[in-house]
């Protein structure tokens, strides 16, 4: 007999975490798009915030978001906190080594096969990592099947997102990218989460940590602020398609201000014109 319900609160929390997913989703490959065309510490900027978003609100707070609907029969859950914390880290560490890994990479498929195992490796163990960081007076297993299903889960959706973060463009693309990757992330997490027996013990001993509910409201604030802050920083950035515009026009420009004068020797020397007229106003 299983003591565990992953859906307390019915499809609230299983809802919310796909959404918080998808958005978290979509913004991150909206700022690696604006990596593909920026260079140096620029493109560096905007693959850091991809990796908060996809790390931090695309995998790591949609796992948090699930874990508000998991409860133990008679059992009280508390939370790790520095291993909490810890697990939020992996995850956008991880995404943000597999994110530079692919635009440094050149597009080539070991740079791509390299960045999604590493990344989906990293994701699974961010979601582990959350496991352990709950307290509760219980024995905890897991099935070996199915932790190995959730870790090959998170490493064809790390693939697969790193490669939407190398090719998909306009805003239909990515808002379809985003939610097949919410959908593989949430797949991941349930399968991790379908993988655990719990039973309950009796222990006299009260159970440490934090309750669910002391970390919901903080990360919500941050993570709205973080949201609104990345997705101005993109509203407010000129789009892949305008800098290509742009590149265009100021190469007709150059091109027709180049035209109107003639070519300097190497030596550096003035041109010797054919047209006395040019340098002598009467002609002579």
């Amino acid at each position: 007999m299983s003591h565990v319900d992953h859906f307390s609160h019915g499809l609230v929390t299983p809802v919310l975490a796909y959404l918080m997913s998808g958005v978290g989703c979509m913004l991150g490959l909206m700022l690696t798009a604006r990596a593909r065309t920026a260079e140096g510490p620029a493109r560096a900027r905007w693959l850091i915030g991809g990796a908060l978003s996809i790390g931090g609100t695309g995998i790591w707070v949609m796992h948090f978001v699930a874990m508000m609907g998991f409860s133990v029969d008679g059992s009280q859950i508390r939370y790790d906190v520095p291993l909490t914390v810890g697990s939020a880290v992996l995850a956008v560490a991880v995404v943000g080594a597999g994110l530079f890994m692919v635009s440094y990479g050149g597009r080539r498929t070991a740079a791509l096969l390299g960045g999604g195992l590493l990344t989906g490796l990293g994701v699974a163990g961010m979601h582990y990592l959350g496991m352990a960081a709950m307290n509760m007076p219980a024995h905890v297993s897991y099935d070996p099947a199915l932790v190995g299903a959730s870790v090959a889960i998170a490493i064809a959706a790390s693939t697969v997102a790193l490669w939407f973060a190398l090719r998909v463009r306009g805003v239909p693309a990515t808002g379809g990218a985003a939610l097949i990757m919410a959908v593989a992330v949430c797949g991941m997490h349930y399968t991790g989460m379908f993988a655990m027996d719990v039973q309950p013990t009796a222990s006299p001993v009260p159970v440490g940590g934090a309750q669910g509910v002391d970390f919901l409201l903080p990360l919500l604030a941050l993570v709205g602020l973080l949201t609104l802050g990345l997705l101005l920083s993109v509203v407010l950035s000129p789009s892949e398609q305008e800098l290509r515009e742009d590149a265009e026009v100021m190469a007709r420009l150059d091109g027709r201000v180049t035209e109107g004068f003639p070519a300097l020797p190497r030596t550096g020397a003035a041109p010797r014109p054919e047209d006395p007229s040019l340098f002598d106003p009467s002609g002579r």
